[in-house]
């Protein structure tokens, strides 16, 4: 059952047998040769391209920061291109104010590294800067390689060397007549005993006697219980590797879930807001149009209360004309 198991690409999510994902990223061929990884040329973060015809060498963020501030500038702490606000880059600034000011990288030996006062968060026992750290783990990541090639090399060797002995070998050896031996003719006569018995002349052992016999049988026997170690180990960094990789796969799911989810509840906070603007527009323009109408109501009972008083002065007026 476990060779019709199949695991999905990151990227594509077709799925394809665990031997043809890669062990970093868990992609596929198609994408690993479609999709380069390449570093930013402002942040030096790696990241990979999304399309065949995209050969930008600058990330989407700092793309976004281009087009919103402009070209940077060089950090005055880590000298790399990223600074878009002032003279520091987002990585230097947020770690200043989280983990304090700077200090001295133990590798380029420039005063670009935070101290997290964590003993486990430095790498091999240095405190390194953010470029430096990222070499380290580039060139650990090598030599892992390096080595499991190497492993898996000497394995198909021992197994091509295991699979190319002659037959002969696993039946039982031809020991010759101990009694048609001629006794030594120099030393004392009980050397042959002495060495027979695994004393200090083990190394004068004729080729063909049964003690030379027993001691190849003893090492072909840890050699193969050696090798069924290895087997073992190598079936168990598999497991795990699958086990990566699934754990992997249900958190991009999950990721992908309550990105959606926050997108439908910021849509629905967006509507809700411009219905309470338009509502608030609305009943700004009915309360002027009512101030409005109340002013004019004002002024035109002003006239009518002016004009009165004018009539009545005139009538009280016209009688002493008489």
């Amino acid at each position: 059952m476990s060779a019709a198991l199949l695991f999905a690409c990151s990227r594509c999510f077709a799925r394809h047998p665990f031997e043809d994902l890669s062990p970093g990223q868990q992609l596929c061929k198609e994408c690993r040769g479609a999709f380069p990884v390449v570093k930013c040329t402002y942040c030096r973060s790696e990241f990979q391209q999304t399309s065949k015809g995209n050969t930008s060498t600058i990330c989407k963020k700092c793309e976004q920061n281009v087009k919103a501030y402009g070209k940077p500038t060089a950090c005055e702490y880590c000298n790399i291109i990223a600074a878009f606000i002032g003279n520091k880059c987002q990585r230097c600034a947020n770690s200043e104010i989280k983990y304090g000011p700077p200090v001295n990288c133990e590798q380029c030996k420039q005063k670009c590294a935070f101290d997290r006062l964590d003993d486990d968060k430095k790498v091999d026992g240095k405190l390194l800067c953010w470029l430096c750290t990222l070499s380290f783990k580039r060139a650990l990541a090598k030599t892992k390689q390096g080595d499991a090639e190497r492993r898996h090399l000497k394995m198909s060797q021992l197994h091509k060397k295991h699979k190319d002995k002659p037959k002969s070998h696993s039946k039982r050896p031809n020991r010759p007549d101990v009694t048609k031996i001629p006794p030594p003719e120099d030393g004392p006569p009980n050397k042959l005993a002495r060495n027979n018995s695994g004393g200090p002349g083990r190394g004068d052992l004729d080729p063909n006697s049964s003690d030379h016999v027993v001691a190849m049988t003893q090492l072909k026997e840890q050699i193969a219980s050696l090798q069924k170690q290895l087997s073992q180990k190598n079936t168990e960094l598999i497991n795990k590797d699958k086990m990566i990789t699934e754990l992997k796969a249900n958190n991009f799911t999950t990721e992908n879930e309550l990105r959606n989810k926050l997108k439908v509840i910021q849509k629905e906070y967006d509507t809700k807001v411009e219905q309470l603007n338009k509502k608030i527009t609305s009943l700004l323009k009915e309360i002027a149009s009512l101030s409005k109408s109340a002013k004019k109501g004002l002024r035109n009972s002003a006239i009518n209360s002016n004009a009165s008083a004018e009539n009545n002065s005139s009538g009280t007026d016209s009688p002493s004309l008489q």
